[in-house]
């Protein structure tokens, strides 16, 4: 088995469907920044997404506003 610190990077981003938690309630950060990202794409904002849902959510409003990060 490789040394996870020998790539610290290749463990950095995973599949939010591969999380352990990934089931569990949003984070406070991920609402907050969710609802940032909502009212300036003009959409709904749901308080009942899972870790994993909030991580997609995010990932594809970032890319509807500029704010992505890639």
């Amino acid at each position: 088995m490789q040394n996870p610190k020998d790539d610290p990077h290749g463990n950095a981003i995973k599949d939010p469907d591969d999380w352990v938690t990934g089931d569990e309630r949003m984070t406070g950060a991920q609402a907050s920044y969710l609802k940032t990202l909502c009212e300036e794409a003009g959409e709904t904002f749901d308080p009942d997404l899972t870790k994993a849902e909030a991580s997609e959510r995010i990932d594809a409003l970032q890319d509807k506003t500029g704010r992505g990060t890639g």
